[in-house]
């Protein structure tokens, strides 16, 4: 498996547009000049407009829900009309029920799409992985949501949460761990992969960067 570096451009106003897209332009270049897996999570009006030119495309949020009469409501059959390869599911921004989490994940694996799902520390993301049995995520992310947004890594603040999410959830099953919250330099992504996490999720370091590419391109030479 390549290495990942997962991106959530969330809804930042440097993330939105024209603005956006770049970012995911960005993500699409460094992917194919690094040999590093990078998927984007763009804002949901910029999904149809990334999944162009970047097939790494991801939703931020989905709902379990089928078509239907459900205003408001994101569908798997949307996102993969629009042309992502998956979702993320239940960011500590955005969290949702474990039955509602089930529901998600067994649906974008029905339509064939990937899914992250998010966790808030290693006892958790074990216990998800358990409790979906056979209906498995393409990833979990752990991110301690104190550390999220703080400039401060998880796998450099606390190493062991990192560490345990490995070793808790492949005990499990065989399901490939990424680093979040905090994630801000090259350093914090090597940090990272030698504690075992198969790649990081960041968001702000990304997005709010001065030169978004060098940075990118930093960690995907700290990652390849």
């Amino acid at each position: 498996m390549k290495p990942v570096i997962a991106l959530n451009l969330k809804v930042y106003k440097e993330s939105l547009g024209e603005k956006g897209l770049k970012l995911c332009q960005i993500a699409a270049e460094v992917a194919l000049l690094k040999g590093v897996r990078v998927i984007v999570a763009p804002q949901a009006v910029d999904l149809a407009a990334s999944a162009k030119f970047h097939e790494d495309t991801y939703a931020q949020h989905v709902d379990e829900n089928q078509a239907g009469a459900f205003t408001g409501t994101i569908t798997c059959e949307a996102i993969k009309e629009a042309g992502c390869r998956g979702s993320l599911v239940n960011h500590s921004e955005h969290r949702i029920p474990f039955e509602r989490i089930e529901k998600t994940i067994a649906r974008l694996n029905e339509l064939k799409l990937e899914s992250i799902l998010c966790t808030k520390d290693a006892a958790e993301s074990a216990d998800y992985v358990k409790r979906l049995g056979k209906n498995l995520p393409t990833f979990v992310a752990v991110e301690p949501p104190e550390l999220i947004g703080s400039g401060i890594s998880v796998s450099t603040a606390k190493p062991e949460v990192v560490r345990d999410t490995v070793k808790k959830v492949k005990a499990v099953a065989n399901v490939p761990v990424l680093c979040g919250a905090g994630v801000t330099t090259a350093a914090d992504v090597k940090k990272a992969v030698q504690l075992g996490a198969d790649g990081v999720l960041l968001a702000s370091a990304y997005v709010k960067a001065k030169d978004p590419k060098e940075l990118l391109m930093a960690m995907a030479q700290a990652i390849g």
